[in-house]
Order: structure tokens, then sequence, then C-alpha cells
């Protein structure tokens, strides 16, 4: 099947071309090998195809009532390719009788007698003979391909023979009604076998569609021509013989009746070869022998299989290469359905299609079928439509598990062969110590100065890939090219540009090792063709391999298919601690039998690299049918040899070999492949109201007007312009137009603030035809004039000229009701803003409130800091993080939940008073209050603790207050507003609790009546809770939603923060509060814990819980917590969400607080 030989000793293989009918070349099973690790598959079960056919459960084709086919022909009904299905499995039990029969007849004569006189009522041969068996033998496989001549041959000898011998004598027994020899019919089996053949007869004509296969041209002529030559030549031998047995003497034309009638096996003594003479019976059977020969080959001559030509159509070979870039194809081995010695069948849209090519009458596909999933079933139909009516077993070889299913779901029957071994790019890293074995194999061939070329093939020049072209066959030594699935079968042809070229040269410059990658969908590539010459340094093969990966981002290249593993689950599974005896053994038969077939070495060589298995099926039609395939395939991978080229069939050579078609085909697949791969613009599908602004965008366009300036004239805002600004230029986007014919009115909006400007007809220069050609509600336009008032006493701008600042393409909403839906509103935020409304009002307040926060602590002495937003270990708080990886470290990092530990740092490093509002990164849920993306505060304050840090917390937001409202106010979720004047509650979280509850909790409380408390409230707790966690639970669900006026919740259970100091006075609890207000947190702030070694226990606990599967706790970080160990002054830590601040101050949700709230992608429009 693929493509090399063993990679551990670096034996050269390839995989160039065959002519039709000669061994197929390429890669080689024990490359890409098969599986036995794995039973068959079950069978598929009886279903209806997507084309109308009935799938049964032998793998058989079969159709419901009158379906139609692929090509558009109907099809046998259920109930005729049952009754075909019944007469073949008939005729195949009556040639295995046959078979046991020959075998009993020594041992019970009788017995097989009788048995043989009951079933001759079927009139099929029942007594056996060899005659017989092999008659039976060849029928039964002409049935089994639905021969339409086998069905009609055995109706003929078996059935309507004995109506014309019934009739014959019937007609003789009229004649001879007076004598005594008149015929009547012996006994009831005689009647019954008459009825028989009547029903069979009328059966036959009826389900005769289910046989649809055709012969091969000619195969009468031929078979005729077997008779005639088989039959002289045993008549000829039973002539000489007699003459050399003494018989010389009798007259020649007694000789001649006597061998003709011996040949055909008639009495010497009988018309219309009598003879008198009585010849010797060693002659008689010799003479039959060949005869039965005789009869026997030309009955496999008649009924063999159509032949086919394996011939491309150069339509055809376009097509397929069509469907590899533009069907996306997900299958590594889709490019070789472009071998010279395959043809392709398509689906009826054209947007699928599957190659094959027929060996040992197999219809052998390779792969998936190519093009668009949606289309295979109709390409398998086809296909298998195509190879019945040839009268070809269908079969398939190294299907993927997406390709069996599909293959199953039209009929077949899969079973695993082995698994491709596929290298992704992005997770191979050389470095990482389980690629040890590959370092060391390319250390020999980089110290021996080595160097690796990656080109693609139309980069080669033409002297250089014809040079690699020859040694590549010298590399094979002679040997027989492998590979019909997983090979292209050629090397250095122009149609194949795209083709990955991987060359190996030492240090003088020589080629010493060779590698091919075909193309596979549009990015990536699969191995093709391995060489290397015998006096290259081991590990060349390695290097090369590693240097297309190094490669591979300047290819584009994101996945590569290396070999085909046969056996690896044997193999993986009997090297697996505790395997069962059994796995052993299997293992140790495959390593033996790898002396001769390179089984385990190939397992070796692919499994270095770490790469992804992918399983590959063989799919096949029925069980009867297996072994042909086998057959098949063994001769299509090269393994098991084909007849001698004078006994194949000639087939024409394919026209695209001939030079003038070559040189054609490759120039088209060249302009094909660069019009595919050049990007195209897809075009849009635009509204009226779109159209025609572009139409306008040409206007101006071709009246020299840019659209797009880089400044127009503005020497006022609009909120500049007085009645005595005189001459103004001003700038803004048209919201309202009103036309009065003599005069014109426009509405200019800029920073919420709107002008009016006119223009009339009294001033023809100020372009006012151009303006209403051209312009539009939303354009920015520069107005140029004079300001005044209307008559309606309007401040306006009487307009001398103007220009535009920026055409609108897309149509805003109407001025008074605005973007109505939230959903569009945030989606058109740029949209919303832009109309000037409440969105803009509460961006604006937002920025005020966080300048007001930030020059509040500037004013008490905090300096700002940034810290990094990447982390290596995610810490600061219990919470899911986001991951990504740096590919310059090759490392997996985290985007920072919080910068607790970086400023606690800073803190360490003398940072007395230190602030910094950044964003942090949570995956979590999003919803009215959260975002995975949010902006916070956070300050430390030296000598601080968690008393001073709720001061400033409540000094802050008042600011804030003050910055939005002018006053500290925040308006209430029902209605008017919460005055922040005075001081803010403070409440422990155990009396918050009692109080929800109505019982008294305090931190002596056990864990089991807060289980009791949580249940009865129906809240949600795990077993493995503490007590501190349930209160933290109980305080979450009861106490936080039901907060309004702002609150502070103090002295939280120690064990849920792991960041905080224990308290003074209870170390069970820990100096913390948060800070809500309307059902939300605002913040939070600690007595920061300074202890390292309470801090590295508290740690350590986190990192079990994540060890343990939790995806929010904390790891252990080091550097943190040696900076705790220099040592950290008592510190007062704050944090504050900026975004819930906003939500609290302009009550509104947190999406509707932020510029770009993150939103789910819209769906496409088809274009």
């Amino acid at each position: 099947m693929r493509r090399t030989r063993d990679l551990t000793s670096e034996q050269p293989t390839t995989a160039n071309s065959a002519s039709d009918g000669a061994a197929p070349e390429g890669r080689m099973p024990s490359g890409k090998s098969m599986q036995e690790g794995r039973m068959p598959e079950k069978h598929a079960l009886d279903g209806v195809t997507s084309d109308g056919h009935s799938v049964m459960s032998d793998g058989t084709l079969a159709a419901t009532e009158n379906p139609t086919c692929a090509s558009g022909k109907k099809g046998p009904s259920r109930a005729k390719e049952l009754g075909a299905r019944i007469l073949v499995f008939t005729v195949q039990a009556f040639a295995v009788w046959q078979a046991v029969a020959l075998l009993l007849l020594a041992f019970v004569p009788d017995f097989v007698y009788d048995v043989a006189r009951v079933l001759n009522v079927t009139n099929i041969p029942s007594y056996p003979t060899l005659l017989s068996f092999f008659l039976l033998t060849f029928l039964s496989l002409g049935l089994l391909r639905r021969q339409r001549a086998a069905l009609w041959l055995s109706v003929a000898m078996w059935q309507i023979s004995v109506i014309v011998t019934l009739a014959v004598a019937t007609v003789l027994s009229h004649i001879n009604s007076g004598s005594s020899e008149r015929f009547r019919p012996h006994g009831w089996h005689y009647l019954v076998s008459v009825a028989f053949a009547l029903f069979v007869v009328a059966s036959a004509f009826w389900m005769r569609s289910a046989f649809p296969a055709r012969l091969a041209p000619g195969a009468l002529r031929r078979a005729c021509l077997v008779i005639v030559l088989g039959f002289a030549t045993s008549a000829g031998f039973a002539f000489f013989a007699l003459e050399t047995a003494g018989f010389g003497r009798l007259p020649f034309h007694h000789a001649v009746n006597w061998s003709i009638s011996v040949a055909l096996g008639l009495p010497s003594d009988q018309r219309p070869f009598r003879s008198p003479i009585e010849g010797p019976y060693w002659v008689e059977t010799a003479s039959g022998v060949i005869s039965v020969a005789t009869l026997v080959l030309a009955i496999a001559v008649f009924l063999r299989a159509a032949p086919q030509n394996a011939q491309r159509d150069y339509d055809d070979e376009l097509a397929v290469r069509r469907l590899l870039v533009v069907g996306g194809s997900a299958d590594s081995l889709g490019y070789f359905a472009t071998r010279d010695d395959r043809r392709t069948v398509f689906s009826p849209d054209g947007k699928a299609a599957l190659s094959f090519r027929v060996v040992f009458g197999v219809c052998l596909a390779a792969g998936d079928p190519i093009g668009d999933r949606q289309s295979w079933p109709q390409a398998i139909a086809k296909w298998l439509e195509h190879a019945r009516s040839y009268g070809w077993v269908p079969g398939v070889i190294s299907a993927s598990e997406d390709g069996a299913r599909a293959y199953r779901a039209q009929g077949l029957r899969a079973i695993v062969l082995g698994d491709e071994a596929v290298i992704d790019v992005a997770s191979f890293r050389l470095g990482s110590p389980e690629l040890r074995a590959v370092r060391k194999a390319i250390a020999g061939p980089t110290n021996a100065g080595y160097r690796v070329q990656v080109r693609r093939q139309s980069e080669i020049p033409a002297d250089e890939l014809a040079e690699l072209v020859e040694i590549a066959d010298v590399w094979r030594r002679g040997g027989p090219e492998r590979g019909f699935s997983m090979a292209s079968g050629r090397i250095g042809d122009p149609r194949d540009g795209r083709t990955v070229i991987v060359t190996a040269h030492t240090a003088e410059g020589h080629v010493c090792g060779l590698l091919s990658f075909v193309p596979w969908g549009r990015r990536d590539v699969s191995l093709d063709l391995m060489r290397r010459s015998p006096a290259a340094v081991s590990g060349v093969t390695e290097l090369m391999v590693t240097q297309l990966i190094a490669n591979a981002d300047r290819l584009g290249i994101t996945q590569i298919s290396l070999n085909f593993a046969m056996f690896r689950e044997s193999f993986a599974r009997g090297e697996r601690i505790g395997a069962s005896p059994l796995e052993k053994l299997n293992r140790k038969v495959l390593v033996f039998a790898s002396r001769w077939w390179q089984l385990h070495s190939l397992y070796q060589s692919n499994e270095k690299y770490l790469p992804q298995w992918r399983p590959r099926l063989l799919c096949y039609g029925s069980t009867a049918q297996l072994t042909q395939v086998l057959i098949a395939v063994g001769q299509a991978e090269g393994f098991v040899p084909e007849l001698p080229r004078t006994f194949q069939r000639r087939s024409r050579a394919s026209q695209l070999n001939l030079p003038e078609t070559a040189a054609k085909l490759a120039e088209a697949v060249r302009k094909q492949e660069e019009e595919l791969f050049t990007p195209t613009v897809p075009e849009r599908r635009l509204s009226e109201q779109q159209r025609i602004r572009r139409e306008k965008l040409a206007r101006l366009i071709d009246a020299g007007i840019d659209p797009y300036p880089a400044s127009v004239p503005r020497s006022h805002a609009l909120s500049d312009v007085r009645d005595d600004s005189g001459a103004v230029s001003v700038v803004g986007r048209v919201v309202r137009v009103r036309d009065h014919g003599g005069v014109l009115f426009a509405d200019l909006r800029e920073g919420g603030v709107e002008l009016q400007v006119m223009f009339t007809a009294d001033r023809p220069e100020a372009g006012l035809a151009l303006w209403r050609e051209t312009v539009d509600p939303g354009d920015l336009v520069s107005v140029a004039g004079t300001a005044c008032r209307s008559r309606s006493g309007e401040l306006s701008v009487h307009a001398e000229s103007w220009s535009m600042a920026a055409k609108c393409l897309t149509p805003p909403p109407d001025k008074h009701r605005g973007l109505r839906d939230a959903e569009v509103r945030v989606r058109q935020r740029h949209m919303d803003l832009a109309l000037g409304g409440e969105a803009r009002r509460r961006l604006l307040a937002r920025s005020a409130a966080v300048r007001a926060i930030r020059g509040r602590l500037a004013e008490h002495g905090f300096v700002e800091v940034e810290t990094p937003m990447l982390n290596r270990i995610h810490g600061g708080a219990n919470a899911r993080p986001f991951s990504t990886h740096i590919n310059a470290y090759d490392l997996d990092l985290t985007l920072r939940i919080a910068p607790e530990l970086y400023l606690k740092r800073l803190c360490v490093g003398g940072f007395e008073k230190i602030f910094e509002i950044g964003k942090n990164f949570r995956n979590e849920g999003a919803d009215s209050t959260h975002n995975p993306e949010f902006t916070a505060l956070e300050a430390y304050e030296a000598h601080g603790d968690y008393t001073t840090m709720r001061r400033l917390a409540e000094d802050l937001i008042r600011t804030a207050a003050w910055a939005v409202h002018g006053k500290a106010v925040a308006p209430a979720p029902g209605g008017g507003v919460v005055s922040l004047d005075g001081e803010w509650p403070v409440v422990s979280v155990h009396a918050a609790v009692s109080r929800a509850v109505g019982a008294d909790v305090t931190p002596d409380t056990p864990a089991d009546e807060l289980q009791r408390l949580c249940r009865e409230r129906g809240i949600r707790y795990a077993a493995s809770m503490t007590a501190g966690d349930l209160v933290s639970e109980l305080y979450e669900e009861l106490v936080e939603g039901s907060t309004t006026a702002p609150t502070f919740y103090t002295d939280f259970p120690v064990e849920t923060s792991p960041l905080t100091r224990r308290h003074r006075d209870d170390p069970r609890l820990a100096e913390r509060w948060d800070l809500v207000a309307f059902g939300m947190e605002l913040g939070t702030a600690y007595t920061e814990l300074t202890d390292p070694v309470d801090q590295r226990q508290r740690l350590t606990e986190q990192s079990l819980r994540a060890a343990a599967g939790d995806p929010e706790a904390m790891e252990v970080d080091e550097e943190f917590l040696s900076a705790l160990e220099f040592g950290m002054p008592p510190t007062g830590g704050l944090g504050l969400g900026i975004d819930r601040i906003a939500m609290f101050l302009l009550g509104a949700s947190i999406r509707e607080t932020l510029a770009f709230p993150f939103v789910r992608p819209e769906a496409r429009p088809a274009r």
C-alpha cells in the first residue's frame, strides 16, 4: 500500500508508474500497513440508501420498488433482489454439495446417491462429477457477479432442457400412440421437477433486471472458439492414441467416428458417429477429461467479466484535480486519485468523485470519495452501479473512518487494516524529551555536514528534476514497485507542480536522500516516495522529515501524512503494561513475522515521531467476495503476482501518456491550479439602498470628487457656531434632509450636537444639484458658509460650498426611532454611538468615572503601574483562565485572571502605594453582570489593612459618582436614586447569613448543620465542602443577591480566601470584605497575607485542588513565594470592578457600559 520500506533500515523504496496490467507501484502495505489487531466490524444492517437502494445484510445493493439508480435507470425491486440472492445462494449450495459429495462418494455412496436423488427434483446437477462441480462453481461466480448470461445459461441447461424434453416426449408419445413404448412420466419426482422448471424459468424472466452485468465483448465468439479447439484437441488425441494402441489397420472413417463420439461423450454405436470400434478405456477417459476441461474453460471465458481500460479522460483529470482543491479534501490519500491507472466516476451533480482500478475482477477503489461529503452517497452508488453493470466485485482499500461509514451506508462491510501516521506540525516539538530518538537519529547526518532542501517541484530546475528522477530509479535497485492506494505512481511529472520535494545533500553537494510529498487538500502533504542512497549516513530520512516540519510554516503545511503501520494496534497493545497473554502472543508472532515483512520496523519508525494514528479500513461487498477482494488488494499493492503479460488482456496506452497530450494537460493543470489558488473576492449581497449609494459613489468619482479625502475644511465645531461667527466651515454627519424645491435644509450631527445647514437657489455655486444627486443620510460632509438664522429663527449655516468627507454606504436607522433591537445595537455599536443617544452618554460617563478614580488615587499618592498580561502560572484569584501558547519560547501561557501576585512583588520591591487599572480575563460564563474580559482596579498600600481599604473604596466610588452625576448618588433599580453620602453599612458574613436563614450561624456552626440549611433552601453543595465553603455558598445564594444599598460584608471563612491574612482575633476567619450593591459585587479588599510559610501552605492546598480537577484552583507560584520570603510589609489590598462601578452608577447592564461587548459571531449570509 505505501510507499516505503523500513524507515529504520532506510532501504530504498518509491512509487513510480506502472503500465496497465502490470503490478501497480508505489507505497507498500508494510509501509502504510494493514492491521488485524481488531475484529471485523459488524455487518451493515438492512436499510435504504439516500438514492433509494436497499442495503442488504450480505452487503449486496438492492433497490426499493421502482428506484432510480445513479444513472437514472430503474433498478430491480426489493422482491427481485431477494429472488436473485436466493438463486445465487442455491447454486453456491449445490457447488458446495458437489465438492462434499465427491469426497464422501468413496465412503458412503448409498447416502450420496439418496441425497442426490432428492435434490435432483431441482434439475440442478446433484450427482457428483468433476464436470458438474466446475460447471456449478463457474456459474455461481457468474451469478454472484450478477451476469445475465450466467442466469440464462443456467436456466437453459437445467430448466428449459427439462421442459423441452417433456414437450418432445409428449409429441412423440402422440405419434406413437399405439406403440408399447409410449411415453409415461416416471413417478412424482418427474412432475415436481417439471413444475419446478416452469417456476424457475418464469422467475428468472421476472427478476432478470437484478442481473445487469454484461459480458466481455466477443465473449461468445471466444467461448465457441475454445469449444471448437478443445473438442478438436480431444478428438485428435483419441484418434492418434487409437493409432498408437494398435488400431491403425481399421478403416479410417471408423477411427474418426469413434474419436469424435468419444470426444463428445456419445455412444459409439449410435448415429451420427456410429463406429464398430471398441477402443481402450484409458483413451476414452483421457479424451473425456480434455472435453470436460474444454467445457469448463469455455464457460469461464464466456462468463469472464468485461474488461476496463485503465485510461483516464482528459476532462476527468481536470475535474478530479478541481475537486481536490475546491472540495476541501480531508483525506490524505485524495491526491492519489490522479494515478494514471485509475478511472473515475462522478456523482450526478459532479460535486463528488470516486476513483478505481479493476484488478482480478474487483473494481478496487482506494481511499475516500473526493469532493463534497453531501454528494458522497451518490458517487458511491454510481460506482457500485458501474461495477455491477460490468460484473465486477466492489472493494475499497484504505478508507478512513468517515469514508468507511459512507461505504457502509451504501451496503458494504468494513474491517480495519491498520493505522496511518499523521504529524501535526503545530504540536511537534523536536526538543521535547519524547523525541529523543529522533534527535539522536539526525545527529549523525548533521555532524557529517548534510544539508536539506525543501522545495515545491515547480521550483526545481528541469535538469535537476530529471536527475532526481533518474537517481530515484537507480536507488530502487531493480526491485518491484509497490503501492496503489497510497502512491501516485510517478515522480517529476509536470502535472505535479505542487508536490513537495525534500532532498538531502552531502557536504560535497551530492544528493543522498529523496522524499516526495503530494498535496493533501490546499495546505497539507502526504508521503508518496522515499529514497536514500546506499552510501548515505544512517538517519538521513529522519533529517529530511524534521527539516520538512521546520519549513512547514513557510509552505503553509499544518499536517504531514507519513507511513501506514500494519497491525499497529496489536503491537501497541502487546507493549502496554498489563497486556493480556493473548495480546503479548500476538505481538511476538508479529515481531517474528517482521523478519520477512516490514511490520514492526515500520511501526517503530513512525511511532518515534509521536504521530496521530488514524485508522484505515478495507470495505467489501459480501463474505463470499472477501477472498477475491484480498487477492486483488495484494495484486494492486504488488505483493501478489499477477498473470504473465501473455495471459493478460491488452489495454490501450492512456492517451494522457502521449507526449502532445501530456504537455497540453500539464499546462491545463497549471492554469487551473493558478486560478483555484488565486484569492477571489466574494461577491457581497447588497440591499437596494446599498446599491443606490454605491451608484452615487460612482457619480462623485465621475465628477472628480474624492469621496474619502485626506482632509476637508473645518474651522468650527458644530457646538462652537454662533450667530456672529460669520464665515465658518463645519463637518458633520447628515441625519435629516428636507428638500422644499427652492431651499434645502439638512441637519448635521457632531459629538451629540446638531446644526442645520441650508442651500438656496440664489447660491448656485453651493453645488445644490450635486448634493441632491449624491448625498444621503449618514454621509459625513463639510459645509462652508455663513452663520445665520433661518426664517423660523433656527441657527443655521447658509451654504456657499460643500465637499464630501466620507460617503456612507450603509443606510443608518431612522433618526428618531434609532436602533431598537438590543442585539443589533451591540453588533452595530459604531452606528449606535454615532446616533448620539444613550450609548454615547454612557461611554462618556464611564470615561469620566475612570478618569476621576485615577485622579483621586494620584491625589492620595498612589503610583500607577503595569504588570504582564501573559502568565506562566495562573494565580491571584480562584477562576478558570484562558490558555494560549507562545511559539517563541514554546510555552503554554494563560491570560491573567488578576494582577495581584505581580503587584505584591512590587510591594516587596519597595513601592508603598501602587495601583493598576487594566484588563483581566476569566474563562467563565457571561451574563448581565459578567463578561469574560473585564476591567478592574487593584490598589495596594503599605501599612494599611482592610479597614483603610474600605475607606478608600468609599472615597473612590463617591468621587466617580460626582464625576458622572455631579453629586454622590446612584440610580436605584426600581427608580429614583440612592445617596452615597455617609458611612456605608458594615456587616459580618456570618451575621448576614444568620439574618437570611433565620438561625444563628457562627464560625462554630458544624458542617452538617450548614448542609441542612442548604438542603432546606434548595442550595446545591458538594459533600467535600468545609463549613467555610458552605457559609460562602449560603452568602452567595441568599445575601448577595438581596442586597440593595452599598454594604460591606466582612470576615469571610479563611479557606475561601487563600491570599488573605487570618483575622487577628479569630484565625478561622480572614480579614476580607466584599462590597455589594443592587445585588452585585462591586469590589473586595484584604489585609494581605504576608507570612510566606502560611501562604505556601495555602497555595499548596490550592494546587492539590487543581490536581484533583478543580479548574479554578490556583497553582503554586514559586517566584511569588520567593518574593514573600524576602519580606513584605503589612499591606492592605483593594480590588474594584471598573465595569461594575459603571453599571452601578449608570443603572445599566455590563454590555451597555462597554464600548464593544463581546457577541457571538453572526451567521454569514450566503454569497
